[in-house]
């Protein structure tokens, strides 16, 4: 056996005892901590079952297997919308079950019990994904019959179909049924046996998909590892997290039902605060005269905007958890940063995207030439194509300066010979 196959089968067979332990721990679980371990348990057997179908398909075409098995992602920074994903998902199951192009390669190699038994598995976990996507086309919008009992006239069995939507006459179809057009929905008669049956396989996919991967890992234990199973390997993905659900997703503060007083105002400090820094990009954008790029900045708003209430959201509860004024505290403090936002954000914008007027006056009027001719009370300004022009009413020397742009921030430096001069007589 090669190192490369001792290592996949290694880690394929941790991979499915994580998936058992996975599976176990959902019913010994605390009910806190339940639904991160549903969410583990999909995720682990989605592993394996992803796991064993590629190393099934290197095996068939006999290659070397990868370096890595594939593992699901757990987001690092998302791990509520991680779990919420997961579990609306089923961890992903239905898109690594075995496709038909997989069961004929199955068929048309040598014949083996061992790879008929994965054969049988894989025909298996079609039937439940044959399930998944029928069961719900059983379903149909009927008119109810009319009973005088409103209870009676939903779940009574009488009634008739209602009529399907024109040009789909299959009564189960997604359409009709988004825009049903009678007002009750049941299973179609006749056809409850059916629905039963895909039911049960499209429940039945969590079993056969560690099933499959047993069978996976049989058959690749004795054809490649020599009949001999190598000891589990190294464990990565989600199957890490068994029995530490509270790790991966801590339980967290929650939103009360009905705010008092004290939490109001510091709900209200933490919008005002969020509100405030959503301005800053369109304050800054119109001093540097960045108006142009409009659609940029309402964006730079908005990634503000929404990255502030997601803050807010998740770290709200834990800031209004204090007793009485306590609770206040966060939202006056947010409150006050609001106001040296929402006041200072003009000014400081002002004075690093000062016009050219403005750039003269700090640069040089108020400055080296305080007490020259060029002093901000004596002289006539005028800016054009970059260029500041500043006559003395004395009759001086004019000043070339430049760049002179709106929202710059460059200094203003002399453009020509004479001007040069002049501010070196002036020490500037």
């Amino acid at each position: 056996m090669s190192s490369h196959w001792h290592r996949a089968i290694a880690e394929l067979s941790a991979q499915g005892d994580a998936a058992r332990a996975a599976a176990q721990r959902v019913d010994d679980a605390p009910s806190t901590e339940r639904t991160t371990a549903v969410a583990i348990s999909y995720a682990a057997e989605t592993d394996y079952l992803r796991s064993a179908g590629m190393l099934l398909r290197v095996h068939l075409s006999d290659r070397r297997p990868p370096r890595r098995l594939p593992v699901a992602r757990i987001w690092p920074y998302f791990r509520d919308a991680w779990k919420a994903r997961t579990v609306d998902r089923l961890g992903g199951v239905w898109q690594a079950i075995p496709r038909d192009g997989a069961l004929e390669k199955m068929r048309s190699a040598p014949t083996d019990p061992l790879l008929t038994a994965v054969l049988e598995q894989a025909e298996a976990l079609q039937a439940s994904l044959h399930g998944e996507r029928q069961v719900d086309r059983l379903y149909e919008s009927f008119i109810p019959e009319r009973t005088g009992h409103a209870v009676a006239d939903l779940v009574g069995g009488g009634g008739r179909s209602a009529p399907t939507l024109p040009g789909f006459p299959d009564p189960g179809h997604p359409i009709n049924r988004a825009f049903p057009r009678g007002s009750g929905t049941r299973i179609q008669p006749g056809r409850e046996a059916e629905f039963t049956r895909l039911s049960s396989d499209r429940f039945a996919v969590h079993t056969r998909a560690v099933a499959f991967g047993d069978a996976v890992l049989a058959l690749l234990v004795e054809h490649r590892a020599g009949g001999v199973a190598p000891q589990p390997g190294r464990l990565r993905g989600a199957g890490r997290w068994v029995g530490r659900e509270r790790q991966l997703v801590p339980d967290r503060a929650k939103w009360p039902a009905k705010l008092n007083v004290y939490q109001g105002v510091t709900l209200a400090g933490l919008g005002w605060m969020v509100l405030a820094c959503t301005g800053l990009p369109l304050t800054f954008g119109k001093e540097a005269d960045l108006l142009s790029h409009a659609l940029l900045l309402f964006m730079a708003a908005g990634l503000i905007a929404c990255t502030g209430i997601g803050l807010v959201i998740r770290y709200g509860p834990k800031l209004i958890k204090g007793p009485g004024f306590g609770a206040a505290v966060p939202g006056i403090a947010a409150g006050l940063i609001a106001l040296v936002v929402w006041e200072g954000q003009g000014p400081v914008a002002s004075y690093y995207f000062a016009g050219p007027y403005e750039r003269y006056e700090r640069e040089y009027a108020n400055g080296c030439l305080a007490a020259s001719p060029y002093r901000h009370d004596a002289v006539q300004a005028t800016a054009d194509g970059g260029v500041l022009v500043v006559t003395p009413i004395s009759g001086e020397t004019t000043l070339r300066l430049g760049p002179a742009e709106d929202g710059g921030t460059h200094p203003l430096g002399p453009l020509d010979q004479a001007t040069r001069e002049v501010l070196d007589r002036y020490g500037c």
